[in-house]
């Protein structure tokens, strides 16, 4: 595989078939705006026959009534492939969604690879699948009864996953490694921005002899996303992606009652306390701001401030950000590239406009690098005097813009960091251990990293109000892709 002019057809039914119509999707480095390959546009006709197989695949294939062993088997060869083709998957991450080749490999890739080697080597094996109920004492119109039983933990079934352009290999490992697991039969539909990382599972599928139908991909426009959301043979949705996309995947599942599962958005707060040990706190805002050029749902792009070292911060974050280099991250010495697209990079720019005209600050960028011609790049952009009602304090941008707000003690912090419609992930810093584990307690968020603690690939992984529904990773996120059954039988008398 090379990453210069890669096609692709659609999977559908362990084959790679044309699409019922004629268009085609190019897919450009965003680093260079080169055209590096060429997707299918899939049709609604397209959807439906990759539903179809799947959900044939579920009610009559062998992959639902696999031992979880058995599948745990499959899918370790799939992990096996990947691992092998590390190196060429982290050339196409860095080539398809401008990541520098250093997070490439070892969260978008590595984190992709154990994803699978966490669902099979550790989970399948363990997860109850089938627990006994205790015995329990009842009343039937025949008199007194013992009782005792079982639950079961079955596949939902046709699980469709749609998935983002920012972390692609990552979320959609994530993502078929749980639905397969769980022992569903899958429809993936990665971003049009994005799409080669996801057909190359067609290819580790096919080699490490997954049966046909039980994994299946496709592109397709809004309506072909619509009918893939709304179709009736599937049971299950798992989605990544905006809140305002988020809303309609779920309206769009609620005429069958699919179970929906919702990553969405973030707007999360670091909050950094007097305390805290400043040079590692620097850092991770750094880090924050600029990680992917911003493009990370959980990234802590408001950063909360004692007053008193307010700006001491400010001013070794900035002094930090000119040694940072920005550029096309086929560059290993580059630390941070473009955004996915241009129209991402417009967005972008509007909420910085946003931002100056409600009465922030700029202290660093603002702009787009100097001597960049080519490639969708904004320079990591910093403000201050920044008030919780902004907008850059509101909307997530998805881009390299940090906040800097100000707050005078521990109860303030806490309650601008809740003040949000979103509670994704959340960030705090001090030099008493108690109190930040207390204040971690506190925020209303589905992860929290306490004086620089890191992403854990098997913890669960979500957000509170409008940052989603559901979980996903390890058992937990398996869980999300199985019904709980109970059988009860009488005991005796």
């Amino acid at each position: 595989m090379t990453t210069t002019d890669l096609t692709y057809r659609l999977y559908i039914d362990g084959a790679w078939v044309d699409s019922e119509g004629d268009e085609r999707l190019p897919v450009h480095n965003p680093a260079t705006e080169e055209q590096i390959g060429v997707v299918p546009q899939a049709s609604v006709k397209d959807v439906v026959r990759a539903v179809t197989a799947a959900r044939t695949a579920f009610d009559e294939g062998p992959w639902p009534r696999m031992t979880p062993r058995e599948r745990a088997e499959v899918l370790l060869r799939m992990t096996e492939i990947i691992e092998r083709r590390r190196a060429e998957l982290v050339e196409l991450t860095v080539t398809e969604t401008g990541a520098v080749r250093a997070f490439a490999d070892a969260v978008q890739v590595g984190f992709g690879i154990e994803h699978f080697s966490d669902i099979a080597g550790r989970v399948l094996p363990t997860y109850p699948f089938t627990e006994p109920i205790q015995p329990t004492t009842g009343q039937a119109l025949s008199g007194p009864t013992l009782g005792q039983g079982v639950i079961v933990r079955e596949p939902r079934g046709v699980a469709a996953l749609v998935t983002p352009f920012n972390a692609p290999f990552m979320i959609n490992a994530g993502k078929i490694s749980a639905a397969l697991g769980a022992g569903n039969t899958v429809v993936l539909k990665p971003s049009p921005l994005t799409p080669l990382s996801a057909f190359v599972f067609g290819e580790i599928a096919d080699e490490a002899g997954l049966p046909p139908g039980v994994l299946n991909i496709v592109t397709g426009d809004i309506a072909a996303g619509e009918e893939l959301t709304s179709n009736p043979m599937v049971d299950t949705v798992s989605f990544t992606g905006s809140d305002a996309v988020g809303r309609k995947v779920m309206a769009q599942g609620s005429d069958t009652l699919k179970k929906v599962v919702l990553e969405l958005g973030g707007k999360s707060a670091n909050i950094i306390f007097e305390d805290a040990d400043l040079d590692r706190a620097a850092m991770d805002v750094l880090m924050n701001v600029t990680l992917h050029a911003g493009q990370g749902c959980a990234l802590l792009t408001r950063t909360l401030v004692h007053e008193s070292v307010h700006d001491e911060l400010v001013a070794r974050v900035t002094a930090m950000l000119p040694m940072l280099p920005v550029g096309d991250p086929a560059d290993p010495t580059v630390a941070m590239g473009p955004l996915i697209s241009a129209a991402q990079r417009e967005e972008v720019e509007r909420a910085i406009a946003a931002g100056v005209e409600e009465g922030a600050r700029i202290v660093y960028g603002g702009g787009r690098p100097a001597g960049l011609e080519k490639g969708w790049f904004v320079e990591p952009t910093l403000f201050v005097d920044v008030d919780n009602s902004m907008s850059l304090a509101r909307k997530e941008i998805f881009g390299p813009v940090g906040a800097f707000i100000r707050f005078r003690d521990q109860d303030e912090a806490v309650r601008i960091a809740n003040d949000s419609d979103f509670g994704l992930a959340g960030g705090v810093w001090s030099g008493d251990a108690i109190r930040a584990v207390e204040v971690a307690r506190q925020l209303r968020t589905g992860y929290v990293y306490v004086n620089g603690g890191t992403l854990a690939h098997a913890a669960p992984f979500g957000g509170y109000k409008q940052s989603g529904i559901g979980r996903e990773s390890g058992a937990v996120g398996l869980s999300e892709f199985l019904e709980h059954k109970t059988i009860t039988w009488p005991a005796g008398r």
